[in-house]
């Protein structure tokens, strides 16, 4: 069977992200949607001393309400390269893995780019590397696939040759009751996870950060700490394809 995950590409994403990827064949980077500047497609947190600190990426909005994540262009006028580095140095210097990343992070955050998504699919795929993960990752873009919601994560999915779909918790809202999937004969599975506690500086466990927080204090370690926090997927109880 062929597993198939379809995630829009974010902006330094949590370690949930790179758990769905690493139990995917495909991992299709939905850039082909429209764009939300209240998601997480241009920002995420990492630790400083007073908690969390949400990095963002200045992008430009202003008369493209409808643009595609993909045509999303980074503000021109922005200095966010140097105040995410900054940052970055500052909270995480004292890290134990600090001095083995923090060369590959800055380099990859440094390069010049104009399209959010340059950034995005830069980073995810740096830190696919760099955990060792080594599912393939197609871009929605780069496939000649329509629909909305549910028809549009079936219609991906039969595009990557995929019969197995693993789907985030919270997709369940739209995709309904996956009747969509079983007429395909596409199983429907929703992805469990329970955040796993790791070393950390500044007091207090903080969750749902970044994965940078994670590689600096942790290093090679962090795949099976990723994997750690796994559950068991949920079979979708509608399926007809499992019975």
């Amino acid at each position: 069977m062929k597993t198939a995950v379809i995630m829009q590409p974010t902006y330094l994403p949590w370690l949930g992200y790179f758990d769905l990827m690493d139990q995917a064949d495909v991992f299709v980077l939905l850039d082909s949607v429209q764009f939300d500047k209240r998601s997480w497609q241009q920002r995420n947190r990492i630790k400083s001393p007073r908690g969390e600190l949400m990095l963002t990426v200045p992008v430009t909005t202003k008369g493209r309400f409808d643009q595609r994540i993909y045509d999303v262009k980074v503000d021109p006028a922005s200095q966010f390269v140097k105040d995410h580095i900054a940052a970055i140095k500052f909270n995480y210097a004292k890290a134990k893995y600090f001095q083995e990343y923090i060369g590959p992070v800055g380099d990859m955050l440094s390069k010049k780019r104009e399209y959010l998504c340059e950034i995005t699919v830069d980073i995810i795929s740096w830190t696919k590397k760099t955990l060792d993960i080594n599912t393939e990752l197609i871009r929605s873009s780069s496939l000649n696939v329509k629909g909305s919601k549910a028809e549009l994560l079936v219609e991906i999915c039969k595009a990557v040759g995929a019969d197995r779909y693993l789907s985030p918790l919270k997709s369940r809202d739209y995709i309904g009751d996956g009747g969509l999937f079983a007429d395909n004969n596409i199983e429907l599975f929703y992805h469990q996870y329970a955040h796993p506690h790791y070393r950390q500086l500044f007091g207090a466990f903080v969750p749902y950060l970044s994965t940078l927080d994670l590689l600096f204090n942790e290093g090679e370690q962090g795949l099976s700490i990723i994997r750690s926090g796994r559950e068991k997927s949920i079979v979708n109880s509608v399926s007809n394809v499992l019975q």
